[in-house]
Order: C-alpha cells, then sequence, then structure tokens
C-alpha cells in the first residue's frame, strides 16, 4: 500500500535548524501534483506551512515561517524537504507531509486524490 514516510524530526534548541524529508513511492510520482508540509499542536487545526507546485517554481509559506523556513522538491526522488533555520519554541509540533494527486488512483474500491504522511515530531526547547 502506497504511504509517504517522512524523516528528520526531532529535539533542537530555539535558534537551531532541522531538515525534514518526505519520500513518496514510485508507483504515484506521475501523478504528484503540489506537495505541501503541514504541523498541527494538541487542540489546534492543522496549520498549512509551505507549498510547492509540481514543477517547483512556484512556493508558498505562511506568515510565521517565511523567512525562516525553505521548501524544495526533487522529482527525480519524488521527495519534498522543508529546512528549518531560526527555530522558536512556537515551531514546535507534529508536521505532516501531503501529496495532492492529478489523476485520482484507484484501490479497490476506494478513490484516492490526496496522501498524507504518518508525522514527524518536532520540538524546539532550551
Amino acid at each position: 500500500q502506497e504511504r509517504l514516510v517522512e524523516s528528520g524530526g526531532g529535539s533542537v534548541q530555539p535558534g537551531g535548524s532541522l531538515r525534514l524529508s518526505c519520500a513518496a513511492p514510485g508507483s504515484i510520482a506521475n501523478s504528484i501534483n503540489v506537495m505541501q508540509w503541514y504541523r498541527q499542536t494538541p487542540g489546534k487545526q492543522r496549520e498549512l506551512v509551505a507549498s510547492i507546485t509540481r514543477g517547483g517554481g512556484y512556493t508558498n509559506y505562511a506568515d510565521s515561517v517565511k523567512g525562516r523556513f525553505t521548501i524544495s522538491r526533487d522529482n527525480a526522488k519524488n521527495t519534498v524537504d522543508l529546512e528549518m533555520k531560526s527555530l522558536r519554541p512556537e515551531d514546535t509540533a507534529v508536521y505532516y507531509c501531503h501529496v495532492d494527486l492529478i489523476f485520482p488512483i484507484r484501490r479497490g474500491s476506494e478513490t484516492i486524490n490526496d496522501f498524507w504522511g504518518q508525522g514527524t515530531q518536532v520540538t524546539v526547547s532550551s
């Protein structure tokens, strides 16, 4: 069964850096459209952090991370990364990778339009 695999989370002190990576299965490579990173803290809605278009030519960031986070993708490897610098305690969250598909895929009776990663914890604390 296809799934996104995330890596790179962990604990860091304020001002530090982390790099998150997300790999999509090759079986959906030709249908991957926008790739995104979200984050969520307990009791709050999942928040869009950054997104990048299929060709990588357009990126978008939440105001709270502009100038500190950089999203990038490698279509040859079906990966999307999130470089996080100058981390703050308020960046602490579970970070999720998300992929939209150009063409939905069928798996049994289910139609799949997108995929989510399992989430990776990022903790910023002194």
